[in-house]
């Protein structure tokens, strides 16, 4: 599929994120009005509750879009997401007869203030990187030897809804429980290894019964769309509570997302296969259709006071040996009901390089190797006031589909008591 031409100008540059084959969904406020569902288009966005309000958008006969979250739509289903997705195209589409209509309810993007884009119902995080899991082995237990069941399942761990927040927004380095290997005790205190994981995140837009086992089709159809993630993590932390019942404090504090839902529509062109398997899954894992995408993905790390950001890593979402439809499938094979704005992080994403490595712990080797940025400062782990960026884009037929920056800042622990 070639460029789609659309009357906002900016939307029809190759390398701009939002063209109009994007379309990718958020919530955006500007000045005292209260945040509300935006599209973007080039450099502008579309203030879908403005449109609703006049008449140009009519999907159900009560309102959607005056709202702070994209869950409402998420509910209506695939056919109203559609519907949705191509009333916008007509309006935005070069030469629509609806542009002088719209074009007063195009706000640009340089006044306007992020929000999480979604209500997070829960949040479930997987293990579904080969690379990383061997490389994890290797730096923890001596061994790139995956686990017995690794090859078989996507093996994930609930996480903490509560926890997911919107890019831009700082986290501070936690506190908790660690133990050096020739202490005798515990200790408490900040993160000393502080880390990321460069993940995608797919969004549940329709839920699935209690008790109702899913096939992969269905879950792949179940997926509303797909935000960049990093799953910062602890992991000194971690390294002390894992066993035997795995991640808590140190996963706990914070995941950051992308502030636009780049719909499973937009990226169907980009559609790729899960990697050969090395040992065959069972058939309930089984799809039709290629479940991973082709795009790519890069991390970006800038000291504070620094100049410039330097990139430490570049992947491809391609690279994952789960898809995030597997992963939904295997989710609820045993019953457990799954709810629109459900969030699945897919694991980190690593490649066979270093340079393609998702995590600190893989480019430094657990702080054994640091590497230099391009600044000239040296990093093992994440230090204080470090802004790390996520990007992603699909690369098109003279387009681009991106996902906008996924950037967090780090500050330091706060005091207790």
């Amino acid at each position: 599929m070639p460029l789609l031409k659309s009357w906002v100008a900016s939307a029809n540059s190759a390398n701009h994120p939002f063209p109009l084959n994007n379309l990718p969904y958020g919530v955006f406020s500007t000045g005292e009005d209260e945040p509300r569902c935006g599209v973007a288009i080039g450099d502008m966005i579309l203030d879908m509750a403005a449109a609703e309000a006049e008449g140009l958008i009519a999907l159900t006969d009560y309102p959607l879009f005056d709202v702070p979250y994209w869950n409402d739509l998420m509910e209506e289903g695939p056919a109203v997401w559609a519907a949705l997705r191509e009333r916008l195209t007509a309006l935005l589409s070069k030469g629509s007869k609806e542009q002088e209509a719209i074009e007063p309810l195009l706000v640009p993007m340089a006044e306007a203030v992020l929000h999480m884009p979604l209500v997070v119902s829960e949040y479930t995080d997987f293990y579904a990187g080969r690379q990383h899991a061997q490389n994890m082995g290797a730096i923890l237990r001596g061994s790139p030897d995956l686990p017995a069941n690794w090859l078989h399942i996507p093996i994930g761990y609930n996480g903490r809804a509560s926890s997911v927040v919107v890019s831009g927004t700082p986290i501070h380095r936690p506190n908790g429980q660690t133990k050096a290997p020739d202490a005798e005790m515990p200790s408490f205190g900040p993160s000393k290894r502080l880390d990321i994981e460069l993940e995608m995140g797919a969004i549940v837009g329709t839920g699935s019964e209690f008790g109702q086992p899913i096939t992969v089709d269905e879950a792949d159809a179940m997926i509303f769309g797909y935000v960049l993630l990093n799953d910062w993590s602890a992991r000194d932390i971690q390294g002390w509570e894992y066993q035997p019942l795995g991640p808590f404090q140190g996963k706990a504090f914070g995941t950051s997302i992308s502030p636009w839902i780049v719909t499973a529509a937009a990226l169907e062109p980009f559609r790729a296969p899960t990697p050969p398997r090395e040992k065959e899954l069972l058939p309930y894992l089984s799809g039709s259709k290629d479940g991973l995408y082709d795009i790519e993905l890069e991390v970006l790390m800038q000291p504070e006071g620094a100049d410039r950001a330097s990139v430490i890593a570049r992947t491809n979402y391609s690279r994952m040996y789960y898809s995030a439809a597997e992963q939904l499938c295997h989710h609820a094979i045993g019953g457990c009901a799954m709810n629109a704005g459900d969030l699945l992080g897919s694991g980190t994403i690593s490649g066979p390089e270093r340079s393609e490595f998702g995590s600190l712990m893989e480019l430094s080797w657990a702080g054994r190797e640091p590497f230099t940025l391009e600044t000239g400062e040296t990093r093992g782990f994440i230090e204080d006031g470090d802004t790390l960026t996520l990007r992603g884009n699909a690369r098109g037929d003279g387009y681009t589909v991106g996902f906008g920056d996924c950037v967090g800042q780090i500050l330091p622990a706060k005091t207790w008591g």
